[in-house]
């Protein structure tokens, strides 16, 4: 496999697959069981890509210094460029959302979730193969194969007489992963993931090549401001249609409902300006910013909501949600008082994010591992290490373990391993190496990041052991 150029002074990129590589796809398969098995996935090829994917991505939206001293900033109202592969996976959004008028919600009441959302995900299965046929490309169904004839899910049992099997499981898996779960009814941040690791797949296969564009950054932006995005909006629509449960939250004390990344890329948006040499900013604003105080400000978040991705996200829950923004969302709240400015907002959300999702058996034991996102050891993944972020994960015992122990993912039928109690609970389990945070996006003179924060206040979220404390938190 091919790596592309650099990007920038050598900050980290996703890699390009080689096409004339033969490869050797697979089923994606649940790999994830007990806390043992999380301690593996933080020494992973798929948890390194994961975390190099998502830090490009995110360095791509930081507003940039131009040669002749102006700022550039990127907003998702700007008129961008977007690529024809861009453009496509905005159609295969598109189709996707349309379903939801096959699948009308059921006019019962119900407490939870509407069952009509079943309905929806069955629809979604069985036009899968036909829509990612039909909006991606055939080199990319075909990559890393020496077969004449393109083949996708009606082909397998033919490919499979030439002992061929292409990228479409992997690329389905993640997909339908992305839209949340048919048997819970509900929406997480574990769905989230799946659609990164689809993009992911995507790149690695050279999906985005076709965007000829040589300003560094320019093809992450457009994946993100013209597919993340879009794809955020149908699942909100997802949710308000069909009433989706939050997958995995943490109540009230919980970042968001349903959501983490639009917090990434769009505080991302607003963190001071740097030039192409330069990592992430961990503090400061771009000039003319709103100030994070003002997400509590109804009147500024409909102001900003069509611009900036955090504020989409404060105005979906602002849709959603009744009452005092502090009383609902005390995390957010807390965050909105940091006086260091964005980049100091973004730095936290990424080791968040690490903590509370990538670090979180409940989230990741969902997700699927194949060829592309692989469950082999990274040679070179850092030594783990133990912290309180990987305490009261469940522990299988292998003797009794059954293949697809855990909260059943949409592709499974098992229920959750118990939570440790007790002693067992305050066993620390080894954390990640955390790919987030690689020397490549610290400036040597930051020094190490900090582990977690002792116990706070009682009564706010500095107080809370369910959660990982912000890094700004007091």
């Amino acid at each position: 496999m091919d790596s592309p150029a650099p990007q920038a002074r050598g900050f980290p990129r996703l890699e390009l697959w080689d096409p004339s590589v033969p490869q050797e796809f697979m089923q994606p398969k649940k790999e994830i069981n007990d806390g043992s098995d999380l301690t593996r996935f933080f020494t992973t090829n798929a948890y390194r890509d994961i975390g190099i994917f998502l830090m490009q991505l995110n360095r791509s939206l930081c507003p940039r210094k131009r040669p002749d001293d102006t700022v550039q900033t990127f907003e998702l109202s700007r008129k961008r460029e977007d690529s024809q592969s861009v453009l496509s996976l905005q159609a295969l959004l598109g189709r996707v959302e349309a379903l939801i008028d096959d699948a009308p919600p059921d006019p019962g009441p119900r407490r939870f979730g509407n069952i009509a959302f079943r309905k929806w995900h069955e629809l979604l299965g069985q036009q899968v193969a036909v829509l990612l046929t039909e909006f991606l490309s055939r080199e990319i169904m075909m990559f890393g194969q020496d077969m004449g004839e393109c083949f996708v899910k009606e082909d397998t049992e033919e490919a499979g007489k030439h002992g061929v099997v292409g990228p479409f499981a992997e690329l389905e898996s993640y997909f339908i992963g992305s839209f949340g779960s048919a048997q819970r009814l509900d929406y997480g941040t574990g769905h989230e993931l799946s659609f990164l690791a689809f993009l992911g797949c995507l790149w690695k296969l050279g999906f985005f090549k076709d965007d000829t564009r040589t300003r560094e950054g320019e093809t992450e932006r457009s994946i993100v401001l013209g597919v993340f995005e879009p794809y955020f909006k149908v699942v909100r629509r997802l949710i308000l249609t069909y009433t989706l449960e939050p997958a995995g939250t943490h109540g009230v004390w919980g970042l968001d409902d349903h959501f983490f990344m639009p917090y990434i890329f769009g505080s991302a948006q607003l963190t001071r300006p740097i030039t192409e040499e330069e990592p992430m900013p961990l503090e400061g604003s771009v000039p003319g910013a709103p100030k994070p105080a003002d997400v509590t400000k109804a009147a500024t978040v409909e102001l900003y909501r069509e611009e900036n991705m955090y504020f989409a996200a404060i105005g979906f829950i602002n849709d959603v949600k009744k009452g005092p923004f502090w009383e609902h969302s005390p995390i957010l709240f807390d965050i909105s008082g940091i006086k260091d400015g964005w980049g100091k907002i973004n730095k936290g959300m990424l080791k968040m994010f690490d903590a509370e999702v990538l670090g979180k058996f409940p989230v990741v034991q969902h997700f699927r591992f194949g060829k592309l996102f692989s469950w082999d050891v990274d040679p070179n993944a850092p030594a783990v290490q133990h912290t309180v972020h990987t305490v009261q994960q469940p522990v299988a015992p292998k003797s009794s373990a059954v293949p697809g122990v855990g909260t059943a993912a949409p592709w499974a039928k098992h229920q959750a391993a118990p939570p440790m109690s007790g002693a067992a609970a305050l066993r620390a389990q080894p954390a990640p190496p955390n790919p987030l945070y690689s020397e490549a996006s610290i400036p040597a003179s930051t020094g190490e990041i900090p582990g977690p924060l002792p116990r706070g206040i009682p009564g706010t979220a500095s107080a809370q052991h369910s959660i990982t404390k912000a890094p700004w938190a007091a």
